[in-house]
C-alpha cells in the first residue's frame, strides 16, 4: 500500500509539470497546417495561379502576377520569337531563391514563384516549342500546380540535408543571408535622397522629410527617405523633359 500510494504521489506531482509542457505549446502545432508537408501543397496552389495568371497574359495580354518590367521581358519573346533573356533571367531567380529558401527559412513569392515559374519556365517552355499549357487554362492550372509541389519537395530535401541534418553545427551561411539586406539598406537612405534631390527640388525634400520621420521615429531610414519622395512626388508630379 505505501508503494502504491507513492506511485499515486509521483504521478499527480508529474501533472503540473505536464499543464506547463501544454501551455508551452505553440498553438496548433502538430496539426496539418503547421506540419512539414503542408508546404509543397502550399507552393503548389500558388504556383498553379501565378503559372494560371500567365496563360491569361499568352492568351488575353492580361493577368501576368510578375513585375512589368519582368513580364516585358516575356512580351519581347512574344514579340520577336527569342525567349532567352526571359529564360535566363527568370531561371535564374528561380534557382537562387529555391537554394536560398531551405537556408533561411523564408521562400521569396516574388523571386521563386512569380519570376520563376511565372515567367522564366513559360518562357523555356515557349523556346522549346511547347505551347500547350500556356494555351489552355486546364493545362495551366495542373502545370503550375506540379511545378509548385516539386519546388515545396525539393526545398524540404534541401533544408534536411543541410540546416536540419542529423548533428549539424553550420548554418551554411543562412545568418549571413538574413542579415545581409537589412545591414547593407541602412547605408541606401543617403543615396535614396540624393537621387531624389536630382529628380527635383520638391521630391527631394519630400524624401529628406520623410528620412528625417523615420530617423526620429527609429526606423530605417530608407523607407522615409522612399515614402517621402512618393508622396510629394505624387502633389509635384516630375516634369517630362
Amino acid at each position: 500500500m505505501t508503494h502504491a500510494t507513492a506511485d499515486t504521489g509521483s504521478d499527480s506531482g508529474s501533472d503540473p509539470d505536464s499543464g506547463s509542457d501544454s501551455h508551452s505549446k505553440v498553438p496548433g502545432e502538430g496539426s496539418f497546417w503547421l506540419s512539414e508537408w503542408a508546404f509543397p501543397l502550399f507552393v503548389a496552389s500558388l504556383a498553379a495561379g501565378i503559372f494560371a495568371g500567365t496563360h491569361l497574359y499568352y492568351v488575353y495580354r492580361t493577368g501576368t502576377f510578375s513585375d512589368v518590367a519582368v513580364t516585358a521581358m516575356l512580351k519581347a519573346g512574344m514579340d520577336s520569337g527569342s525567349y532567352g533573356a526571359a529564360a535566363a533571367f527568370g531561371a535564374g531567380f528561380l534557382f537562387a531563391r529555391v537554394i536560398e529558401g531551405p537556408m533561411v527559412g523564408i521562400l521569396d513569392i516574388g523571386g521563386s514563384l512569380q519570376t520563376g515559374v511565372g515567367i522564366g519556365v513559360p518562357a523555356m517552355l515557349l523556346a522549346a516549342g511547347i505551347t500547350a499549357p500556356l494555351e489552355h487554362f486546364w493545362l495551366a492550372v495542373p502545370t503550375g500546380a506540379v511545378l509548385g509541389a516539386l519546388i515545396g519537395c525539393l526545398i524540404l530535401a534541401i533544408r534536411r540535408a543541410t540546416v536540419n541534418s542529423a548533428g549539424n553545427t553550420s548554418t551554411f551561411g543562412a545568418d549571413v543571408m538574413m542579415g545581409a539586406g537589412n545591414s547593407a539598406g541602412r547605408y541606401l537612405g543617403p543615396l535614396v535622397i540624393i537621387a531624389a534631390a536630382t529628380a527635383s527640388l520638391p521630391v527631394g525634400l519630400g524624401s529628406t522629410l520623410g528620412a528625417a520621420l523615420f530617423y526620429k521615429w527609429q526606423k530605417p531610414l530608407t523607407g522615409g527617405a522612399i515614402l517621402g519622395a512618393m508622396l510629394f512626388g505624387l502633389f509635384f508630379p516630375i516634369p517630362h523633359k
